[in-house]
């Protein structure tokens, strides 16, 4: 999961896209970059931490040109702490072409091997990103005949990357004094949209993005996602080309970008993140009801702010007092997204602090969104009993996380996630509650896709399958001993 921007203006491209990474620092605090493209000249600002720490003035200012894209980065390849992974990467050769990437490819080891071997390039990181860039200039450069490049070679290039690449990416690319690439994996696992803005009489400006707040924050009209295995290219004079270039695309959109990752003012896939929270609550509660006598529960309370508007339905639709129990500091990250578990667990207590006035004495019934590693869902049920609560019951609104995710998202070890291998009750007593209860995989499919007209989504961490059809048990084994979460 990270998030990223591309954007084709008639006015300078930095604070757009710098502004942009501000609504998406949500997807990736790792570290973050902008690049820019002025004529056939990329200019290129790159560091570690947060957007507000990364960028200072003569940064802003050395970022010139109408044309830019953007980054934060949440590791899920390579290192975390390595300043020379964050993105975007860049080759110069054809044309010149700097690349980002949302997503994780499940091929590199082929890919290294062939890139060596056969394309005779050399990649200089553990980051697939870079692989991935690499593809594109190598199948890019096979389809140069003469000193133009026309959108028909572009798109003829996307074709072999997706003939050459597994897994999930959503990518944006410049290519120098042409123009701006974005295109999605043929199942469509993470998220890109296209939004377009009139800008004076003629001519718009157009933006890609991982979530549609940025769009609508800028002011840009929604003009439609970007289906699953397309390609867009967009010229430098703001010339919009399309066109389809996977043999046979699927719409599988990642379950746990609703559950989690995404922000619940954004629109995915035509799926309001808000309202399928709140009808995932609608669902919980169900089972709730069905699991726990209601005289055991004296007030519902959400972990903020994920899991807020599944509480709230909780509440409503078993009739119990809703209250805020847990303050949040605004000034710490997100936890989930922290590399490694001794940082994620000491964040817990600096993010989260629990209000007696609200605990003591009460039965409890606490809502998150999900339950991964436990670290933080353990800490909270001691800090709910450390401030008086007399019985905590603990509540998911996504199903139990038992096998790893490798399509974007930071769970490579099944023994690292508290549910892999065990009984509800065993999860319980290991997180120290009273109850544990959580979502059906169907109830949460169906909340999910409810009123879409989407069949599928991609639920591998909770089902054990995996859409691409390409993850086998020794890969799954590869990761765990190559890759720390």
């Amino acid at each position: 999961m990270c998030g990223i921007v591309g954007i084709v203006s008639t006015e300078p491209a930095n604070q757009q896209v710098y502004d942009s990474l501000l609504l998406l620092q949500h997807r990736g605090q790792d570290s973050t970059g902008i690049a820019t493209a002025d004529g056939n000249t990329f200019h290129m600002v790159k560091a570690k931490g947060q957007v507000r720490e990364a960028f200072r003035t003569r940064d802003m200012r050395s970022l010139l040109g109408n044309m830019g894209l953007g980054h934060v980065r949440y590791a899920t390849k390579g290192d975390a702490a390595n300043e020379s992974e964050a993105q975007p990467f860049y080759v110069n050769a054809p044309y010149g072409i700097t690349l980002i990437h949302n997503g994780n490819l499940t091929n590199t080891r082929e890919l290294s091997k062939d890139l060596f071997h056969v394309d005779r390039r050399h990649v200089n990181s553990t980051s697939d990103t870079e692989l991935l860039l690499n593809v594109l200039a190598t199948e890019l450069q096979g389809q140069i005949s003469g000193l133009d490049l026309d959108p028909d070679q572009v798109f003829n290039a996307v074709e072999n990357v997706h003939e050459r690449v597994e897994g999930s990416y959503a990518t944006i690319a410049l290519i120098a004094g042409h123009g701006l690439l974005a295109f999605r994996d043929p199942f469509g696992i993470r998220p890109l949209i296209l939004g377009k803005r009139q800008t004076g009489m003629v001519g718009n400006d157009w933006v890609v993005a991982s979530e549609s707040l940025v769009l609508e924050a800028g002011g840009y009209e929604i003009v439609r996602e970007i289906a699953p295995g397309e390609a867009v290219f967009i010229t430098a004079s703001g010339e919009l080309y399309s066109r389809q270039c996977a043999k046979n695309p699927r719409l599988v959109p990642c379950s746990f970008e609703y559950v989690y990752l995404a922000r619940p003012d954004s629109v995915m896939n035509g799926i309001s993140v808000y309202e399928a929270r709140l009808r995932l609550g609608n669902r919980l509660a169900d089972t709730i009801a069905e699991y726990t006598p209601m005289g055991d529960i004296d007030v519902v309370m959400p972990i903020p702010d994920s899991s807020r508007p599944a509480a709230m339905q909780v509440a409503q639709k078993l009739g119990i007092e809703y209250r805020e129990g847990f303050y949040k500091n605004r000034y710490v990250g997100r936890t989930f997204i922290m590399p490694g578990q001794a940082q994620r667990k000491k964040s817990v207590r600096q993010k989260l602090n629990a209000m007696g006035s609200e605990f003591k004495g009460k039965n409890i019934l606490i809502v998150d969104d999900s339950i991964v590693r436990g670290t933080t869902s353990k800490e909270i049920v001691d800090m709910a009993r450390l401030a008086g609560a007399n019985k905590v019951t603990f509540t998911s609104a996504a199903p139990p996380v038992r096998y790893p995710h490798v399509y974007g998202i930071n769970m490579p070890s099944r023994q690292e996630l508290v549910a892999h291998g065990k009984k509800i009750p065993d999860i319980a007593r290991e997180l120290g509650a009273d109850n544990l209860i959580y979502q059906e995989v169907a109830d949460m499919k169906a909340a999910i896709l409810e009123g879409s007209g989407i069949s599928d989504l991609e639920m591998s961490c909770f089902t054990g399958e995996y859409v691409t059809g390409t993850v086998s048990e020794e890969y799954l084994e590869w990761v765990e001993r190559s890759q720390l979460s």
